[in-house]
C-alpha cells in the first residue's frame, strides 16, 4: 500500500507535545520519540493541556491522539522510582496523579476521541489508547501492559480499561498473564476498530474523525450520550430512550431552523 499525504495543519507546538486543528479536528502529538513517548509530567501536563484547548474550542468537533512512529512506551521511569522512594512523598504522589491525568483527561474531555496508534503501547501509553472512544492500530503496533513485566502492580484503572475494551479474557490474558497483542489481533478482540499499514494509520484516523467533526455541536451532544449508554453496566433500554430524547429534539429543531 502506498505511503498517503499527511495532512497539513497549521501547528502550535509545546516542548513534548504539537497541537494543531484542522478540518474541525484537533490533532494532539506526544512528541519525545527519543524515550519512545514515555510520559513524563511536563508531556503529561502538556497533553492535558492540549485537550482542554480542544474542548474550550467550540470549531472543533473530534480529537485524535497519536506519537508519530511509537505510540507510548508508558510512564519515564523516573516518576515511577520517586514514587517508590516515598510513595507519601507530595511531589512523587503529585507527579504520578499528574501521569495519570493525561489519560482520565483523555478519557473525559467532551469531544469523541481516537488513538492513532502506531509502534509501542505499552502501561500508561496503553491506558491512554484505551481511554479514547476508538482506537486505530498499525498492523505492526505492540499493545502490551508490561507492569508486571518490571515489577509493579498495574495502575490508572489498567484493568477496568482492558474489560471495558476487550472483555473478561483479554483484560485476563493481557494484564494478568502479560500477553501482547499486534494490531490485527487488537482488532479481533475489539481493543481497535481497524489496523493499517503503518504508513497510512493516521490518514485513516483523521479522515474518520473528520466525519463527526464537520458538525462540532452535533459530535459533542452524541459522545455525551454515547458514554452515558455504553458506560459499564450499561442502562436499560427505556433509560436510553429517555436520554437521548433531548439531544435528539435539539438536533431535529436545530435542523428544521437551519
Amino acid at each position: 500500500m502506498s505511503e498517503s499525504p499527511t495532512p497539513e495543519y497549521a501547528s502550535v507546538t509545546t516542548s513534548e507535545v504539537t497541537y494543531a486543528v484542522d478540518g474541525g479536528v484537533a490533532l494532539v502529538t506526544l512528541n519525545a520519540p527519543e524515550r519512545r513517548n514515555a510520559l513524563s509530567v511536563e508531556m503529561s501536563r502538556a497533553l492535558v493541556e492540549a485537550a482542554r484547548t480542544a474542548e474550550s474550542d467550540a470549531a472543533v468537533g473530534a480529537l485524535v491522539v497519536t506519537g508519530g512512529a511509537h505510540f507510548c512506551a508508558g510512564a519515564v521511569r523516573s516518576v515511577l522510582a520517586d514514587t517508590g522512594r516515598d510513595p507519601v512523598e507530595d511531589e512523587a504522589y503529585r507527579n504520578l496523579e499528574t501521569v495519570y491525568q493525561a489519560f482520565t483527561t483523555i478519557g473525559e474531555v467532551g469531544l469523541p476521541t481516537i488513538a492513532a496508534v502506531r509502534g509501542a503501547a505499552v502501561g500508561a501509553g496503553l491506558n491512554l489508547a484505551l481511554a479514547t472512544d476508538l482506537r486505530v492500530v498499525s498492523r505492526t503496533a505492540r499493545l502490551l501492559p508490561g507492569f508486571a513485566q518490571i515489577g509493579i502492580h498495574p495502575g490508572g484503572g489498567h484493568f477496568t480499561l482492558l474489560n471495558r475494551a476487550a472483555g473478561r479474557e483479554a483484560a485476563a490474558a493481557m494484564g494478568l498473564f502479560g500477553e501482547e497483542v499486534d494490531g490485527d489481533r487488537a482488532v479481533s478482540l475489539g481493543l481497535a476498530w481497524a489496523a493499517y499499514d503503518d504508513a497510512d494509520v493516521l490518514d485513516r484516523t483523521v479522515e474518520l474523525a473528520g466525519r463527526v467533526a464537520r458538525d462540532p455541536a452535533l459530535a459533542r451532544r452524541m459522545v455525551a450520550s454515547f458514554r452515558r449508554e455504553t458506560r459499564p453496566g450499561g442502562v436499560p433500554w427505556d433509560v436510553a430512550v429517555e436520554l437521548e430524547r433531548s439531544p435528539q429534539m435539539w438536533s431535529l429543531r436545530r435542523r428544521h431552523e437551519g
